[in-house]
């Protein structure tokens, strides 16, 4: 979350930031002012009190050796005063405190000043695009068509053992499935990312942290006999890995990596293009995080981005790589880049990948802090992305690579799946 102090200091730049993501309860800003303004005022007495209080203490005792009893029993009213005066205060303060936070969490990440303008996905900025669309002859069919002719996902079984978006992979689809998250894992790896195998449900302070909560709560699977959620992303409980810690700075930056599967309800989704794998209740995702100084941050966010360009690359899917507008960010992003794979049969865009900069935003609300050459604790910059998300990545695969004599498998996963066609 923002701090109060910057937006105290920086009220009118917080304000075009807010509007610039779309923001409408602007108002929160300044019920946030007022609220830190009354927490000071109320510490600020409660100082004073305390500092008056220590001298009457002295007092008392020096006004007692003196024989003056008339003015040390004056004194001492004076101190049961000033004690029930600042149970007064101490709970205006901790009222204020309270409801700065509450309002403090519900107010965004502002945009960085690169993100465009814009509030819908047409307003995002094509930053760039590689490999070649392949050209289908009119027989080519979607991905969900050749899941059931091929026998390699079966979307109506996993109807029937739970529900709409939870698909049963079989034979040489779940092969596919695993040789892709063994890929993107070894190549993780390779990058040095240092591999975690994180829960899958994590608790409510862990979903603060990271801010699915109290933002997304209706997106969120939860367990409520023991107030769990299951995770979203592997970004959630890695992230959480860092709550309340303080790293030194030399150890900076933290590149980590986590395969999980991933549950989100998807409220709302529906139609014609959340078929097959395009939208998922239940998937698979490798993920890459990483924990660094805000000066670097952006370099690291660069080396992101470029890494997950080489997986699609190696992968050989046409790629596209967009710069979201302020309106079309998630909540916690200070930047986002988003990759999109084409999907020859379907022929359109499939997002795979969101690469984002929190800065501080979320570090501030897990108190994940590092120390410097100064020796004061200072809020890191997090970061993570999707490498890869695996459900539309496994769609273009399939469209993308159909052919009469059966679905050919890129050379890449081809040593990872023991085959080099689905027939």
């Amino acid at each position: 979350m923002l701090t109060i102090k910057y937006i105290s200091d920086n009220k009118e730049l917080v304000l075009i930031g807010l509007a610039k993501k779309g923001f409408k309860n602007i108002a929160l800003v300044e019920e946030a002012l007022k609220l830190d303004a009354t927490r000071r005022n109320a510490q600020a007495k409660l100082d004073a009190a305390l500092a008056e209080l220590n001298q009457l203490s002295k007092s008392i005792g020096q006004l007692m050796k003196e024989g003056k009893k008339e003015e040390a029993d004056v004194a001492r009213q004076r101190t049961t005063e000033i004690k029930e005066s600042n149970k007064e205060l101490e709970s205006t303060m901790k009222s204020a405190e309270t409801g700065l936070i509450d309002i403090l969490v519900q107010i965004p990440n502002l945009p960085h000043t690169s993100v465009p303008q814009g509030m819908r996905a047409e307003d995002n900025v094509v930053e760039r695009m590689g490999g070649i669309i392949p050209e289908l002859t009119e027989e080519a069919l979607p991905h969900w068509e050749l899941a059931k002719i091929y026998d390699i996902i079966d979307f109506e079984l996993g109807v029937k053992i739970t529900g709409a978006g939870f698909p049963v992979y079989k034979g040489k689809g779940a092969r596919l499935q695993r040789a892709l998250i063994n890929f993107f894992l070894d190549n993780a790896r390779e990058a040095g990312y240092l591999e975690i195998q994180p829960p899958y449900m994590v608790n409510a302070t862990s979903g603060y942290g990271t801010g699915q909560l109290p933002d997304k709560e209706d997106q969120m699977y939860h367990a409520t006999l023991d107030d769990f959620y299951l995770i979203p992303t592997a970004e959630v409980p890695v992230t959480n890995i860092y709550r309340d810690v303080i790293l030194n700075e030399k150890d900076l930056p933290i590149k980590n990596t986590a395969y999980s599967a991933c549950f989100r309800r998807e409220a709302g989704s529906y139609g014609k293009d959340v078929r097959g794998l395009n939208r998922l209740h239940q998937f698979d995702k490798v993920e890459i995080v990483r924990i660094d100084t805000p000066e670097h941050s952006y370099e690291s966010l660069k080396e992101m981005v470029d890494y997950v360009q080489t997986l699609v690359d190696k992968l050989e899917l046409p790629w596209r790589i967009l710069r979201l507008c302020g309106g079309d960010m998630s909540f916690t992003s200070a930047i986002t880049f988003d990759f999109e794979v084409f999907s020859a049969a379907q022929k359109r865009w499939l997002e795979v990948s969101s690469v984002s900069n929190f800065e501080s935003y979320q570090a501030n609300r897990l108190k994940c802090r590092y120390k410097g050459e100064s020796g004061k604790p200072q809020l890191c910059h997090t970061l993570n992305g999707s490498a890869l998300a695996l459900p539309r990545i496994v769609a273009a695969l399939l469209e993308n690579n159909q052919t009469p004599e059966g679905i050919r498998i890129p050379k890449a996963l081809v040593p990872y799946i023991g085959f080099d066609i689905i027939k």
